[in-house]
């Protein structure tokens, strides 16, 4: 049976492993423990023979095979999901969206009353991860994406760009040239960070400890409860600042070099509610961030 298909499983797993360049990343998608993705992901080589991963010290990294097999095998999950709605037909007006865990927590969410106020007819189904894939998320019809721009593989458009500034407690007490004596917290990865910030300005500095976690949700939260300063951007701080749990103590803003990107699935095309879902995001980025009424002056910026 050399020329059998693999279990769909199997591939399932491949697929997983690949976005996320991680056993890891894959069995907490797939509600797996990273033995079974090994094991799932060693059986699919066999059964191939070929070999599809380098195993590094800490990271994954796609073979020549598994980067040739890769976008075969997501075509042909795009094309089963096609066929299975296009025989199923279209039950409901659901929306498959893919965002970033804090930009769903931190902005999305608390207007999803506005969206369905204004299409009740629409069901979203919202999915989160702490990084973003590298393609269009696996059944997604609309993503929003925070990167400093999309591969040439992925369709979308500038959604939004953002400034950034350091943020604290309304009544922690920080001047700006004693800032790096502070207990400092950001978000890691980005290029928005605090050396980046006083380099902006001119402002020395001497490379203090920073306290980093994988997502603003961990770090706003102890920076709005007094733990000291945050680093952060418009979307991710605005509410918190518009309710008075934070301060941006400083003047100085500077150009965020990621962007928030909207990407649709060509399925999405063929969906009302896809069209709808994205024309409101637009909609609302612009009120918001572009001279609307919901944001204090202080936070808004020339789009």
């Amino acid at each position: 049976m050399k020329n059998a298909l693999p279990p769909l499983g199997w591939l399932r797993t491949f697929e997983a492993a690949a976005r996320h360049l991680s056993f890891t990343g894959a069995a907490n998608d797939l509600n797996m423990t990273q033995s079974a993705v090994s094991q799932q992901i060693k059986a699919l080589e066999s059964h191939l023979g070929k070999t599809l991963f380098h195993r590094r010290p800490r990271a994954l990294e796609l073979t020549p095979t598994g980067s040739t097999y890769l976008p075969v095998v997501r075509e042909a999950f795009r094309t089963l999901t096609n066929g299975t709605r296009a025989i199923s037909g279209p039950a409901k007006n659901v929306v498959q969206v893919q965002s970033n865990i804090s930009f769903a927590v931190q902005w999305l969410s608390p207007r999803l009353g506005r969206f369905y106020d204004a299409h009740p007819d629409v069901l979203l189904n919202i999915s989160t991860e702490i990084w973003e894939p590298r393609d269009m998320a696996e059944g997604a019809d609309v993503e929003i994406r925070f990167s400093l721009g999309l591969a040439d593989t992925v369709r979308g458009e500038l959604l939004h760009r953002e400034h950034y500034y350091p943020v604290c407690a309304p009544d922690y007490e920080v001047t700006l040239k004693g800032l790096h004596q502070h207990r400092l917290f950001d978000c890691a990865n980005l290029m928005a960070n605090f050396p980046a910030w006083a380099e902006d300005q001119g402002l020395p500095w001497p490379n203090p400890p920073v306290t980093y976690t994988t997502t603003y949700m961990a770090c706003l939260p102890a920076v709005a409860a007094g733990a000291g300063v945050g680093m952060a951007h418009d979307i991710m701080a605005g509410d918190l600042i518009r309710q008075g749990r934070l301060i941006a103590p400083f003047e100085h803003r500077a150009p965020v070099p990621e962007a928030y990107y909207l990407l649709l699935s060509p399925q999405a095309e063929h969906s009302p509610g896809a069209q709808a879902f994205a024309s409101w995001l637009r909609t609302e980025m612009a009120k918001e961030h572009c001279g609307g009424k919901a944001w204090p002056d202080e936070l808004r910026f020339t789009c």
